[in-house]
């Protein structure tokens, strides 16, 4: 379907076709027309299907219509990265029309705050923000949201997870009670069930792929002792050298221990996590999206909403604890029409764990032997995990 046949607005229009978008995506066909009838809406996509452009082409839509008044939407998103990411989405979509944006997140200096607040206060019409931060202002009176028709909640399962339950309420308590609310998210646990009852109003709901990776991503596991991982992977990336590969390690402790060692095998390589300050993780990322650093080792910071194009190989030091974030994960390859693969290296403790995710996803990962140098891999012969064990897969 083309979005031209979507009922946008002619600059809406102008501005999909300026960032090179033609045919709308499943989510974006199924969202667009329910957004524009007003209704509340459950969307459940997986990465990469378009998800972000599904609520923002017709909230834009609105407000181009509605002209400036003040903020009329907020989006609730749970990383600063995906706050940013969503804001450069709303500048590209919006540049033929006057609507104005504002990301709002934490870690940075005093003249952030500041800017924040100056923006806040004349009103920027949308507003991006992680929970943490957007309370800070609000809990300060200078923020107006009596016009406000639109609450997004982005990644809403990814928020519960990180404990922001108590925060999306008191951002709430905030609002207006007559408005739009549009929840977003890449499963539908109970508890994103029981959040949804709360905050929507007989809401319309779309489900599209969820926990199914794409088909063009070839999967490959490497069954291997755990001080094994670091030599394997430096080997693979020297032998075959690949213009852009993300590595995901569980913990930040991974992510510095893993960089470092491929930093002093001569690789282009940095990292990312939680403990970098928001404008060396910005520039990092930046270097990482221009090519001119081709090996990028991240936390799950980086999982999902990140849209970075045209990745040939993502690695799983360590395999997720979480069978979606597996899926979110590997889903930061073969995105749009390109292919890609994704590799995880799999000791003799996370056996478990990945049977899970070859359960959850339905389908048997092959196996891949590790070369003779590297000396006896472990059998694989895992057991499956039942519910609530130490190690195995969150309770939902």
């Amino acid at each position: 379907m083309k979005f031209s046949e979507l009922g946008l607005a002619p600059q809406i229009l102008e501005g999909i076709e300026a960032m090179g978008f033609e045919e709308a995506t499943p989510i974006q066909q199924q969202a667009i027309p329910t957004i524009l009838s007003g209704k509340d809406l459950i969307g459940s996509a997986q990465t990469g299907t378009g998800k972000t452009a599904a609520f923002l082409l017709p909230i834009l839509d609105k407000i181009t219509q509605n002209g400036h008044r003040g903020i009329q939407a907020l989006i609730v998103a749970p990383t600063r990265e995906l706050a940013i990411q969503i804001d450069q989405q709303i500048e590209g979509l919006s540049y033929y029309t006057n609507v104005s944006s504002i990301p709002v997140y934490g870690g940075g200096d005093g003249d952030l705050f500041s800017r924040e607040k100056q923006a806040l206060m004349e009103g920027a019409d949308v507003v991006v923000g992680t929970p943490g931060r957007l309370i800070a202002h609000l809990t300060m009176k200078y923020v107006n949201t009596q016009q406000l028709s639109f609450l997004v909640l982005d990644e809403a399962d990814r928020m519960l997870d990180m404990g922001f339950h108590q925060d999306i309420n008191r951002i709430i308590s905030f609002l207006p009670e007559k408005r739009q609310n549009l929840l977003f998210s890449a499963t539908m646990p109970p508890k994103i069930r029981e959040l949804a009852r709360k905050v929507l109003t007989e809401p319309e709901e779309i489900n599209i792929a969820v926990s199914v990776p794409a088909e063009k991503i070839a999967q490959l596991g490497f069954v291997v002792y755990e001080e094994q991982k670091i030599p394997m992977i430096t080997h693979f990336l020297k032998v075959r050298p690949l213009r852009s590969v993300i590595i995901f390690c569980s913990t930040k402790d991974n992510t510095k221990r893993l960089a470092r060692e491929l930093k002093k095998a001569k690789l282009s390589v940095e990292d990312i996590h939680s403990d970098l300050e928001q404008k060396a993780r910005e520039e990092v990322l930046t270097t990482f999206k221009s090519r001119k650093l081709s090996i990028l080792v991240a936390t799950d910071i980086l999982s999902r909403g990140i849209d970075i194009e045209e990745i040939d190989l993502v690695i799983n030091f360590d395999v997720p604890n979480d069978g979606e974030d597996y899926i979110h994960r590997i889903g930061r390859t073969a995105r749009a029409a390109s292919k890609g693969a994704a590799y995880t290296f799999i000791n003799e403790k996370e056996q478990g764990k990945f049977l899970a995710i070859e359960n959850l996803i339905g389908s048997t990962i092959p196996k891949v032997n590790i070369p003779e140098q590297f000396g006896e891999a472990p059998d694989y012969s895992p057991r499956p995990i039942r519910k609530g064990r130490k190690g195995g897969r969150r309770k939902r």
